[in-house]
């Protein structure tokens, strides 16, 4: 059957993005054919188009989404025909109005939330469950502790605000303007933090904790903020450096971290995370009982047509976007 998806032929801005026509098959063992109702905008799609990330060419974008299943393969039990359905997963390939995929990380989605909300959150959302509930400093977190978020306003950072919050935790979020850094104090962080104003940001991390530090920072900047994030952590804290949206952190000797305060580092990914169907299972549950209590909202920002991909990266990439948004195929 014919559909549409969006395909770059080869790396570079926006205007490599096409809306292409698309052959769609049946699904193979262990695979589903899923209709999108609607598909997630991520940073990561920027590093896919741009190159950051290489992919074998021609290649087609997009992370995550929700739909309904229209046909599962052979050893696949946990969907059937008709099942909604929510997903972030390898490989790229959900900017479709319809798509073949690995069954192993598609979830079905609860009545309680609409398609919209499933294909924002899933990759944010999943995101911020390994962060906060897996990535975790010596001796875990406990309520009342603080770590420091930095793009607090973002996608990923208001989904950590409110979901801090439902842990007792003390959220220092970082943001670009006044109007972000309310907007995260809004959804949950108890202290912000505008680094265009308060350049040394670290510093301002040592007034709030009393000069010594947070247990762990959540670092999705990159280069930027690196040094920073490393300044506010206290002795034996962690700084997992989750993203490189401001460009690749440096190289930097492995003593720094002594100097530093015997602190540990870690780069880890969503996708080593849900490599099985149990592990996305079980973080998929959390989360789902995170926004169906109420305790996580999911805020969409704007939504676009399938075929306005590129201005959705055009605004994703100035930073226009605050929150999630979605393509409608």
């Amino acid at each position: 059957m014919n559909e549409k998806a969006v395909v770059i032929e080869a790396p570079g801005g926006a205007e490599q993005l096409k809306l292409v026509d698309a052959e769609v098959g049946d699904p193979g063992p262990g695979e589903i054919r899923i209709r999108h109702e609607a598909c997630g905008l991520n940073y990561i799609d920027v590093y896919h188009r741009n190159g950051t990330y290489p992919m074998p060419l021609p290649a087609r974008l997009g992370m995550e989404g929700a739909g309904v299943v229209e046909a599962v393969g052979e050893g696949v039990t946990h969907l059937k025909t008709g099942d909604r359905a929510a997903y972030a997963s390898q490989p790229p390939g959900a900017y479709a109005t319809a798509r073949v995929m690995p069954a192993k990380c598609v979830l079905k989605l609860p009545d309680a939330i609409s398609f919209e909300t499933g294909a924002a959150m899933m990759l944010k959302g999943l995101t911020v469950q390994y962060l906060l509930r897996k990535t975790l400093p010596q001796g875990g977190l406990q309520a009342g502790e603080f770590v420091l978020f930095h793009a607090a306003a973002g996608g990923v950072g208001l989904i950590a605000c409110q979901w801090a919050r439902a842990l007792g935790l003390q959220l220092i979020g970082t943001a670009g303007s006044d109007e972000k850094c309310q907007l995260a104090l809004e959804n949950g962080a108890t202290h912000v933090i505008n680094y265009r104003r308060d350049v040394d940001f670290a510093a301002r991390v040592r007034e709030i904790t009393g000069g010594r530090g947070v247990k762990v920072v959540y670092d999705s900047v990159g280069a930027d903020t690196w040094e920073g994030s490393l300044n506010s952590l206290a002795p034996f804290g962690l700084l997992a450096s989750f993203g490189s949206a401001s460009g690749p952190v440096p190289p930097f000797s492995v003593g720094t971290l002594a100097a530093k305060g015997s602190v540990y580092v870690t780069r880890p990914t969503l996708f080593t995370h849900i490599a099985s169907h149990e592990s996305t299972q079980a973080m998929g549950e959390d989360l789902f009982q995170m926004v169906a209590s109420g305790q996580v909202s999911i805020r969409i920002d704007k939504r676009y047509a399938l075929g306005d991909v590129a201005e959705s990266h055009r605004d994703l990439e100035a930073r226009r976007l605050v929150g999630s948004a979605v393509l409608l195929p």
